[in-house]
């Protein structure tokens, strides 16, 4: 009777490994932006190429996804040259140091209808920290152009630089810590 339940869980373990589905983003139709709080008066809008991202899940709803997903920090972009060198230099992300940002999930839990608690590893700067994500799950349509499956998400969450050893000499006066993540994202069904 052992041996049987052992058996059967075997085969129900593969089987749902087998029934998991590959997403890989659309890089076209997605974007890894930020803002953070400049002077208490004004905030200040970037974002990151994202250069691999994908969710595997066995569920239509991606209850049980995995998202992985990796960014060019050098590709930092906030409209102003000098600014953005600067933010690359070892006074911010050390982008030479620490070329990429890295987010793998560790549990991606269904809060509401179309509404997710996203819950992962965060590398910046060479350090990971646990991070919750706030997600809302688009939906599903058929690309008519490609004829693949696509699926959006909308991504968002704040992060405090500190904890990344981002700028800490620099007054929260000056810069906000907290920082806000934003990414609007669509996955193409492999």
């Amino acid at each position: 009777m052992k041996k049987a339940t052992i058996i059967a869980a075997l085969l129900m373990s593969s089987a749902a490994a087998t029934f998991a589905q590959t997403w890989s983003v659309d890089k076209a139709h997605s974007r890894l932006g930020f803002n953070v709080t400049h002077m208490n008066i004004s905030e200040t809008s970037g974002s990151f190429k994202i250069t691999d991202a994908k969710i595997t899940a066995s569920k239509p709803d991606f209850s049980d996804a995995v998202i992985e997903l990796t960014a060019d920090v050098k590709s930092i972009d906030t409209d102003n040259e000098q600014r953005d060198g600067h933010l690359k230099s070892p006074d911010f992300f050390d982008a030479e140091k620490f070329p990429t940002l890295t987010f793998k999930s560790t549990s991606f839990k269904k809060v509401g209808d179309k509404k997710y608690k996203l819950t992962g590893n965060l590398t910046l700067h060479g350090v990971t920290k646990p991070v919750v994500l706030d997600v809302v799950f688009n939906g599903t349509v058929e690309n008519p152009m490609s004829k693949k499956t696509m699926a959006g998400f909308n991504i968002s969450g704040i992060v405090k630089r500190s904890d990344f050893g981002i700028a800490t000499g620099m007054p929260a006066a000056m810069l906000g810590d907290g920082v806000t993540l934003q990414a609007s994202t669509e996955f193409a069904k492999d």
